[in-house]
């Protein structure tokens, strides 16, 4: 069992709650979490490069001389690759890098990486996150009042634009529901910021322990 302590947005610990590791697979599935991130960062690739080959630059195809008798080296029509202003020899064209998992999978390597977050202490559950209105210094204060000073993640329970719009000016900040949780983007933060609402719904019931 983990004790994960809750605290409130000035950074006082309220509640904690004992979380066992098999509501997160049990262990850290290292090879299922390495598979998952290769995935990410192949779907994050673009792959819109592309050149010319010598059949798209403009030219004609008529060979420019004969191939023998004029004591210059043998050269084909003036869009080979071989010239200035020929096409590519070998060119690029749009590519799929994107790679697929199997949904429990996906779902499985994403604990494995809040469990190796909870492992090293990386976790923080607030109790609410709640904002009348966008308001980027009161949700800097909050992170200020958990001593989170490096990269994070938010997870929230639902969709909420204030939430959004508050973190979204913050150097290496980003919110999520906890809905859309994967194993790239808790790996890619050094932190993890939950509510106690998206965390509850992740691990399902906790023992809560009053301090």
């Amino acid at each position: 069992m983990i004790r994960l302590a809750v605290y409130n947005r000035d950074g006082e610990e309220v509640e904690s709650l004992k979380v066992d590791e098999s509501a997160l697979g049990g262990g850290v599935n290292f090879a299922l979490l390495k598979q998952a991130i290769v995935m990410y960062h192949a779907n994050s690739r673009v792959g819109t490069a592309a050149t010319k080959g010598r059949s798209m630059v403009a030219g004609s195809t008529r060979k420019l001389f004969r191939q023998k008798g004029t004591g210059n080296a043998r050269i084909g029509n003036i869009r080979t690759g071989k010239r200035v202003g020929g096409g590519v020899t070998f060119a690029k064209v749009p590519h799929d890098f994107g790679k697929r998992m199997p949904q429990k999978q996906r779902r499985l390597a994403a604990r494995s990486a809040v469990l190796e977050k909870l492992l090293s202490n990386d976790v923080v559950v607030v109790d609410e996150l709640n904002m009348e209105k966008p308001k980027t210094k009161e949700f800097a204060s909050i992170l200020g009042n958990l001593k989170i000073n490096r990269s994070c993640l938010v997870m929230i329970g639902d969709a909420d634009e204030n939430v959004y719009r508050s973190a979204r000016n913050i150097p290496k900040v980003a919110v999520m529901p906890v809905s859309q949780l994967n194993a790239g983007d808790v790996c890619n933060h050094s932190k993890l910021l939950f509510t106690k609402q998206a965390f509850l719904s992740l691990v399902g019931p906790v023992k809560d322990k009053g301090n």
